[in-house]
């Protein structure tokens, strides 16, 4: 990622300015909050996953993964984050064997593939 100074002096990354930046410290992840500015002033937002791992060879690395967040979609995230918390916080808990982690994403170890059309036909209905 490149990084350069801006006109103001100020640090800008793919020229785009950050506003605002939250960490959140999460047991073995860190979550970022960024909100930046486009060329034209509109803010979004960035939400950033960060994972220490280990390669094969006993070196750190950081896995992130990250998501945009643009301002016309704000409201219909917000709905949607906050039936799935209803609904994880109504359901009753899960017993597991199993250590509490969370380093596995599913069950198989995948992702599943979900195309923006399927999406798009299940938020109209």
């Amino acid at each position: 990622m490149e990084e350069g100074t801006g006109k103001n002096g100020s640090v800008e990354r793919n020229n785009r300015e950050e506003v605002f930046s939250k960490a959140i410290r999460a047991g073995k992840r860190t979550y970022f909050f960024d909100v930046k500015a486009t060329k034209r002033n509109d803010y979004y937002l960035t939400v950033t996953e960060s994972k220490k791992r280990l390669t094969k060879e006993g070196k750190q690395f950081y896995e992130k993964h990250k998501i945009f967040l643009y301002r016309e979609d704000f409201d219909k995230f917000l709905e949607g984050l906050n039936e799935a918390f209803q609904f994880i916080r109504n359901a009753p808990p899960v017993i597991s064997n199993e250590s509490n982690d969370h380093e596995e994403e599913s069950p198989s170890g995948e992702y599943t593939d979900v195309s923006f059309e399927d999406l798009e036909s299940k938020t109209n209905a």
